[in-house]
């Protein structure tokens, strides 16, 4: 009772706690991204290569992702369901992660054997964590626990670009793995003499360590209040239920975001070179246009859901994928606009900047409040199921966006990502007005919108 007066805020400590293994993955995440093609490229002059090998996280995240979910649904253990993935599979992705550098150091084998293992299990914990949310915190609550959460990994994104990159270049000893820089000579260029960094990856790794143990002392599961009389049906047989349901809510919602993740794939990812070839921007610099993204992201992530709870989380979700197709509409004119107007230099790429930043202001409301509605249209006995669901389709949406985009600016030229990512938030938008439940009290269709 006490805890229903208080409303979210006697959820808060717990989120807090639930999402830091959210936030010890942020950390990884960027620096992965950053650091391991260079180390790839010491010994793989094809980028090709270096792509394919990278992609290797995207594969295990669509296979494992909804797998390990589901499973995690019919695990019963002393110390929960979601707990005893955590506990040996995340601290198996910090030690690989933490070995990255020591393997680069040694051969490609090596290499590639710690990023198969990194990304097996990174990618199989990755569902048990965020399904571990839903089951402690209640429906009403669950957007700006996911705001909160969200917050988190945008906060950790930047810490990971910002801060613990920094530390690649500090030179210190670090107990058990030796000097934090190591010259390495790179087989790709004959006279290329380099250096690896460890200390990032080594921060991270115990970074990771620490969260899993808090989460295990102070994060306790709940259970099933429904177990004696609630059966579980197999995998796929739940799977069948939720895809031939009378109710089409959570397909809708499924087939709306992987609309609007490939309008978000097929933008962000192509800012920076975008940035360079129509704004003058330097590489460094134009990384910061998909930053304005992720600042906006971290910022806006808890606003976002009290907005929902306030509003409804259909009404949010809809509003902000209308407003993030005008931004992407005006964000397609503005290199001809300001052509027009003469604008340029420094007022020219400000502009730009402040409509990802406004994109990204919504882009967050839609992530914040979608895994919300499909967990509200959950059971506690396919809770992962739904999780799963919702990263296949996500995923999914990641392998499509990048050759369908890509496509486009052969044929198009490449402004033409805009005009993509516009089509594909209205296309969410239909699908989203097909949508009846989600809410966390009343399930009215809301026919009038």
């Amino acid at each position: 009772m006490a805890k229903e007066k208080e409303g979210m805020k006697a959820y808060y400590g717990i989120t807090f706690l639930i999402g830091l293994g959210f936030f010890t993955m942020g950390l990884m995440d960027p620096l992965y991204d950053t650091y391991v093609p260079m180390f790839l490229s010491n010994f793989l002059s094809s980028d090709s290569l270096v792509g394919g090998i990278m992609g290797i996280d995207n594969f295990f995240a669509i296979l494992l992702i909804p797998i390990v979910s589901a499973l995690s649904d019919r695990t019963r253990t002393p110390i929960g369901r979601r707990m005893p993935y955590i506990i040996t599979l995340l601290p198996a992705s910090a030690i690989c992660f933490s070995l990255l550098p020591t393997a680069a150091l040694k051969s490609l084998m090596f290499l590639i054997i710690f990023i198969f293992f990194l990304n097996l299990f990174k990618q199989a914990v990755r569902g048990p964590v965020v399904a571990l949310m839903p089951d402690i915190i209640p429906g009403d609550y669950r957007s700006e626990a996911n705001g909160v959460i969200n917050t988190m990994g945008g906060v950790a994104a930047i810490v990971g670009t910002v801060g613990l990159a920094k530390l690649y270049d500090v030179k210190v000893k670090i107990p058990l793995f030796g000097d934090s820089i190591v010259p390495f000579t790179s087989s790709t260029t004959a006279d290329s003499t380099t250096y690896i960094g460890k200390l990032p990856f080594v921060i991270s790794g115990l970074l990771v360590i620490i969260a899993v143990i808090l989460l295990f002392l102070f994060v306790k599961e709940k259970k099933n209040p429904n177990a004696a009389e609630e059966k579980e049906p197999p995998v796929f047989q739940s799977l069948k239920l939720i895809f031939t349901a009378k109710d089409k809510s959570a397909l809708f919602i499924l087939i709306s975001l992987l609309f609007w993740f490939i309008a978000y794939q097929g933008v962000v990812p192509w800012a920076g070179i975008y940035s360079k070839e129509f704004l003058g921007l330097s590489p460094g610099t134009s990384a910061l246009s998909a930053g304005m993204v992720g600042i906006a992201y971290a910022i806006f992530a808890i606003p976002s859901g009290i907005i929902a709870h306030k509003i409804g989380r259909k009404k949010a979700i809809r509003g902000s994928l209308v407003i993030a197709a005008i931004v992407l509409a005006l964000t397609f004119l503005h290199y001809p606009i300001t052509n027009i107007l003469g604008i340029t230099g420094p007022a020219r790429f400000i502009s730009f900047w402040f409509l990802l930043f406004i994109f990204g202001m919504f882009w967050v409301s839609i992530v914040t409040n979608s895994f919300p509605m499909l967990w509200q249209m959950a059971t506690y006995s396919d809770m992962g199921i739904y999780t799963g669901l919702y990263y296949f389709f996500s995923q999914a949406a990641g392998i499509i966006a990048p050759i369908l985009t890509g496509a486009l600016r052969d044929l198009f030229g490449d402004r033409v990502i805009f005009i993509n990512g516009t089509v594909f938030m209205l296309l969410a938008f239909i699908m989203m007005g097909f949508v009846t439940k989600g809410e966390p009290k009343k399930e009215i269709p809301q026919a009038s919108e």
